[in-house]
């Protein structure tokens, strides 16, 4: 296991990789024969698979790797935008953030699902198993026996074990990354998987150890080619497997492979997959420490959802009980529904600091009472989701052959559930904004209307004298004051209002949520300074958390602000972010407290929560010698990365974050 490790960690696979000079005019090529979209998908991804080159390495039990290091686009730039001309195009236009039915495939085989799967899916499965048949051939030439073994069943036929089905689940996932499609998420692990590694227990064929071996050279795989799958930066590529919560019928999923997993994540320290756990009220609290020495680790996992919370929402929005219990986190926190759910929960965002500065600017000088601009607000936010749900109009996606068979009943027309998630963003800006306004302009009218508007205009360069008022002493999110936290309440449940009743283009509805994604930078960079104290450049807080500048009493008081608000109306996901000092854990009690703070939150009613452990002095260091620091990890939004490999305003973000104690 340490040589696998080791190896791929130094990217000595690289090697391994080609580029194919043909590649680069493909595109023209599919455009000059007139070929349809998804005879495009299903003619790359034939070549594609064609040009793979089998390669085992040092010690893996579970094989596959990407040989071909670019996959073409299909479609030529004038055709991008005569597309993007006639249809609403979502980020790269290639399917994502989708929970595919893996524990189908991997049951029966594909060949059983080629019998359900149109021409081109069956063409899809047709060049999988013809991949898999020359790499069962290179392993009888290499005298991998118990590899060719494997191979010759999966994924041809159902797994009947563990290792089969760990195998077949990767070159399924494997080959729906090397189709095009992005963000492919895991889904529900310990709960379709258990039965495999259950039964071989019970056989006696693993330990509770070697189960665990076999595991973690499993999670090495999904970070054999992830340097390739990149979103807006290493890291985000949507790896996200959940473990834990209710099953269909409310009974608790925990089992020896959730355990093992969390296991499996520390011992490596790997970016991928991204660990997702569900609780609710009948976790246990030996559930919460075992999570909470993965924070430890500080790979920023777990991410936890609050089942009691979560279900509710989704019900309330529309889902059946029985897919609201099995709802599953897309790339990042958004809630989604494995197998049959085609949500495409991050398709806009609106943003609360804009939503403010422009009733700033444009209503607060003729508001009465601080009740007129409120009622100015709750317009704007009114107005901008309106703007947003509006220009989003008959939406296309490149079709795509093996997710379509992966997902019951099709992807091509939408599937059972189809809404569109929107995020709510810099609420925490928001609201402080709102407080300041609030105490310093109508009640104690020390700053006039004129003044705070020129102080916001000019970055605080006039009228300075109020800059460390709003700053540092106006009421702050993150304290437990209702003062200010009683506007978060306000705003997220006039959005939810917004969105209510409105059908978008796939007949689903529109949900709203608490993430922020990027946009805690891009979404700052859109105006300038605001009425809280914040200058003009500098972020918003990360996902649903307190302002970076922010005087925070402690992690209690934050998890107390940010658990008033009304999760189950505005139930798209996006989690209350929390950094610890990593030193904080050389306490041998600290792991209980920071158990017991996670409890304590989803109690109150929360509904995620993400921590994360982190070293600032090592950030530092890293910034100044990159080469020491290959396998630090620190959490972004949804995702975790390598501190070296992030863009320097994500790194100095991190380095900005509020860092607690407990």
């Amino acid at each position: 296991m340490t040589n696998l490790l080791d190896y791929i960690v130094s990217k000595k696979h690289h090697q391994f990789r080609k580029d194919f000079p043909e590649f680069d005019n493909i595109c023209e090529k599919f455009k000059a024969e007139n070929l349809s979209p998804i005879e495009r998908m299903t003619r790359r991804f034939e070549l594609l698979s064609s040009l793979e080159t089998p390669v085992f390495l040092p010690d893996e039990k579970i094989c596959f790797l990407r040989t071909v290091k670019k996959i073409p686009d299909c479609f030529t730039e004038d055709e991008w935008a005569e597309f993007k001309n006639k249809h609403f195009i979502h980020e790269l236009g290639y399917i994502s953030n989708l929970s595919p039915n893996y524990e189908d495939a991997i049951k029966v085989g594909l060949l059983k699902k080629r019998e359900e799967a149109d021409e081109y899916g069956k063409r899809i499965i047709d060049a999988i198993l013809n991949l898999t048949k020359r790499y069962r051939e290179e392993a009888l030439k290499q005298g991998k026996t118990e590899i060719a073994e494997i191979l010759d069943r999966v994924p041809a036929y159902g797994a009947t074990s563990f290792r089969e089905a760990l195998q077949s689940f990767r070159i399924i996932h494997y080959s729906l990354w090397l189709e095009g499609n992005y963000h492919n998420t895991v889904g529900r692990f310990d709960k379709y998987m258990y039965p495999y590694l259950k039964a071989d227990m019970e056989k006696g064929l693993y330990t509770k150890e070697t189960a665990l071996e076999l595991l973690e050279d499993f999670f090495i795989s999904f970070n054999k080619d992830s340097d390739l799958y990149v979103g807006v930066q290493q890291g985000d590529n949507g790896q996200s497997m959940v473990l834990g919560g209710m099953d269909e019928n409310g009974d608790e999923v925990f089992n020896l492979l959730s355990e093992l997993c969390l296991t499996a994540s520390k011992n490596l320290l790997l970016i991928d997959p991204k660990i997702n756990l569900r609780v609710n009220k009948n976790t246990t609290e030996r559930i919460y420490e075992l999570a909470s020495e993965l924070t430890k680790a500080g790979l920023g996992f777990p991410q936890y959802s609050n089942d009691d919370v979560v279900v509710e929402g989704l019900v309330k929005a529309g889902y059946e009980l029985k897919d609201a219990r099995n709802y599953v986190v897309a790339a990042c926190w958004e809630f989604i529904i494995p197998k049959v759910g085609a949500d495409v929960a991050n398709i806009g965002a609106l943003s609360f600091p804009k939503v403010i500065d422009a009733a700033l600017h444009e209503s607060l000088v003729k508001s009465e009472t601080f009740d007129d601009f409120m009622t100015a607000v709750e317009a704007e936010i009114k107005k901008q989701s309106d703007e947003i749900c509006d220009g989003i109009k008959d939406l296309w996606f490149v079709p795509s052959p093996f997710m379509n068979v992966m997902i019951d009943g099709g992807i091509y027309n939408g599937a059972k559930y189809n809404n569109f998630g929107i995020h709510g963003t810099g609420v925490a800006t928001a609201s402080d904004s709102l407080a300041a306004i609030k105490k310093y302009v109508f009640e104690e009218k020390t700053i006039s209307k004129t003044d705070l508007i020129e102080a916001v205009d000019s970055d605080f360069e006039k009228h300075s004298e109020i800059l460390p008022i709003l700053r540092f002493e106006a009421p702050k999110m993150g304290n437990n004051d209702d003062y200010a936290d009683e506007f978060s309440v306000k705003l997220l449940k006039t959005f939810a209002e917004a969105l209510k009743g409105k059908k978008n283009c796939r007949g689903g509805i529109f949900r709203a949520g608490t993430g922020s994604a990027m946009f805690y930078l891009r979404h700052a960079d859109e105006i300038g300074a605001s009425p809280d104290g914040r200058r003009k450049g500098e972020p918003f807080g990360t996902n649903f958390s307190a302002s970076l500048f922010a005087k925070i009493k402690g992690p209690i008081s934050v998890i107390k602000s940010f658990s008033k608000q009304d999760f189950i109306s505005a139930i798209n996901g996006g989690p209350l972010t929390l950094e610890f000092a990593s030193s904080m854990f050389a306490d041998a009690d600290s792991v209980k407290k920071v158990a017991s703070l996670v409890k304590a939150y989803m109690d109150m009613g929360g509904h995620q929560l993400q921590l994360n452990a982190v070293n600032t002095e090592r950030m530092l260091a890293a910034q100044k010698e990159p080469d020491k620091y290959r396998q630090l990890v620190v959490r972004i939004w949804g995702w975790s990365a390598y501190f070296v490999e992030l863009d320097e305003e994500f790194q100095n973000h991190v380095l900005r974050r509020q860092q607690y104690t407990v």
